[in-house]
């Protein structure tokens, strides 16, 4: 398949999962009066599995049996992804001046290349 196809894909799996992070942070922290880090973590963690699967499967069409493996790998790439968003808003953001949302646009672009070629390469390669 068009690699390139596979990157709008994994754009459009992501925005999915950026609005299921998002409002289920929401929900959690505004309705149900969650604590914040926890109503982050569960949000960040409901969009990371919905995006493995939208991206295994429809992304790349992959039907290997090896889920638990993919998943692992899904998981550690998007929580690297995680660490790396923060490191370039920080440093963009506090060491450099930016302002807080385009630092976060920098970053989420940075992070997109770095998700998509990590899972491209490892998680979802066809051998």
């Amino acid at each position: 398949m068009n690699a390139l196809l596979q990157f709008l894909q994994f754009g459009i799996v992501g925005v999915g999962g950026m609005a299921i992070d998002f409002g289920a942070t929401w929900l959690l922290k505004e309705k149900l009066r969650l604590n914040p880090y926890i109503a982050n973590s569960i949000g960040f963690s409901l969009a990371v599995v919905n995006n493995f699967f939208w991206n295994k499967y429809w992304t790349f069409h992959d039907n290997s049996e090896a889920v638990e493996i993919q998943f692992a790998k899904f998981l550690t790439i998007s929580i690297i992804g995680l660490l790396l968003n923060n490191g370039a808003v920080y440093l963009l953001h506090k060491r450099f001046g930016m302002r807080f949302y385009i630092a976060k646009l920098f970053a989420t672009g940075l992070v997109l290349l770095w998700n998509f070629g990590a899972n491209y390469r490892f998680t979802f390669h066809s051998e």
